[in-house]
C-alpha cells in the first residue's frame, strides 16, 4: 500500500528498513459472522437441552419409575341393617304429588315409628332416589332403609340434618324422578 493514501503521522518518520512501519494501519480482520452465529446457535441448543434434562431429572420424570402407579382403594362392603332408632325425612323430588306419603307408609310398615317418619315435598326435582346419612357409622342403617324402599343409592351428606340438633340420628330419603310413575315427556320435534 502506498504511504500517500494515509495522512502523515509520527510513524512515517521511521527509517524504511525498520520493522513494523505502519503497523497501526493494518486492515481490519474480516469478521466471520456466519461462524459466530453458528457457535451462538449451538450454545443456545446445548443450554436449552441441559435445562430440559435438568428439569426432568429434578422433578423425577426422567429415569425408571421406582414407585408403582397408585391403585384404587377397595370400597368397603356395607351390610344393610334396619335400625328403627333413626328418624327419617322423606322428600318427594319426583314432581308428582303424594309420593313421599306412600314411601313414608312403606317405612312405617317396616317397623319405624310413625312419629319418626316425616314426609314432605322437595323444592325441585332430583334425578336419582338417594338415602342420605351424616356419619360413617350411619351407612349400614342408610343401606337398610334403601332396601326397605325398594333400592336406592346411599350417600354421606349433612345437607338434610336438622338445624338445631347436630347429634340427631336422622336419615333422609330424597325420591328422584327415577321413581316417577310416568316418564318425563320427550321434547316434540317440529319440522
Amino acid at each position: 500500500m502506498p504511504r500517500s493514501t494515509y495522512p502523515p503521522d509520527s510513524f512515517d518518520d521511521l527509517p524504511d528498513d525498520a520493522d513494523r512501519v505502519g503497523a497501526h494501519r493494518a486492515e481490519n480482520p474480516r469478521l466471520r459472522t456466519g461462524l459466530i452465529v453458528a457457535w451462538a446457535a449451538l450454545a443456545a441448543v446445548v443450554l436449552i437441552a441441559a435445562g430440559i434434562f435438568g428439569t426432568l431429572l429434578t422433578t423425577g420424570r426422567l429415569g425408571s419409575q421406582s414407585t408403582p402407579p397408585p391403585t384404587a382403594a377397595a370400597t368397603p362392603t356395607i351390610t344393610p341393617v334396619v335400625d328403627t332408632a333413626y328418624s327419617v325425612l322423606v322428600l318427594n323430588a319426583t314432581g308428582e304429588p303424594g309420593k313421599a306419603t306412600a314411601v313414608a307408609d312403606q317405612i312405617v310398615k317396616a317397623g319405624f315409628s310413625r312419629g319418626k317418619v316425616s314426609p314432605g315435598e322437595a323444592a325441585s326435582t332430583y334425578p336419582t332416589t338417594t338415602v342420605y346419612y351424616v356419619l360413617p357409622q350411619d351407612a349400614a342403617a342408610a343401606a337398610g332403609l334403601a332396601n326397605i324402599i325398594g333400592g336406592a343409592a346411599i350417600a354421606q351428606s349433612d345437607e338434610y340434618q336438622p338445624a338445631g340438633d347436630p347429634e340427631a340420628q336422622q336419615l333422609a330419603v330424597v325420591l328422584g324422578t327415577d321413581r316417577a310413575s310416568s316418564p318425563a315427556p320427550s321434547p316434540s320435534k317440529t319440522s
